[in-house]
């Protein structure tokens, strides 16, 4: 019998160098493994029933361990939820409002997402490296 708990499941754009950033963030972050990672850019990812990889490529999704897809700021708001140093936030997202505003903001942010990964993605691999070159 296997007694470890399932993980919730991040589906990210790989192709994103935004992303792939945030997403490395994540996995470092991730001390408990309580998450796994799809790139939904790469040829053959598996996705969600009923999600097609265009979808997946407009909105941030997670399978939540209970079998639950989430997408948008609520995927945020899951992810962070299972990340020690970011419990606070998703305790401030179940706040009366929170997550309307964070989803607001979400959809706002998302639509300029690839022009933000090409202005900011250079510095941000470089500290993804760092980073994980400082943690070894």
């Amino acid at each position: 019998m296997n007694s470890e708990l399932p993980k919730s499941t991040v589906y990210f754009d790989g192709s994103c160098s935004l992303c792939r950033a945030e997403i490395g963030y994540y996995r470092r972050n991730d001390q408990d493994r309580t998450l796994s990672f799809v790139d939904i850019s790469e040829t053959g990812a598996v996705l969600p029933e009923g999600i097609t990889q265009e979808r997946a490529i407009e909105r941030f999704h997670v399978r939540a361990s209970d079998g639950r897809v989430i997408s948008g700021a609520a995927a945020f708001v899951e992810v962070w939820s299972l990340l020690p140093t970011w419990r606070w936030a998703a305790s401030a997202a179940s706040l009366p409002g929170a997550l309307i505003a964070l989803e607001w903001g979400y959809r706002i942010f998302f639509p300029v997402r690839t022009f933000s990964s090409r202005l900011f993605g250079r510095p941000l691999r470089l500290h993804a490296i760092i980073g994980g070159a400082k943690r070894l």
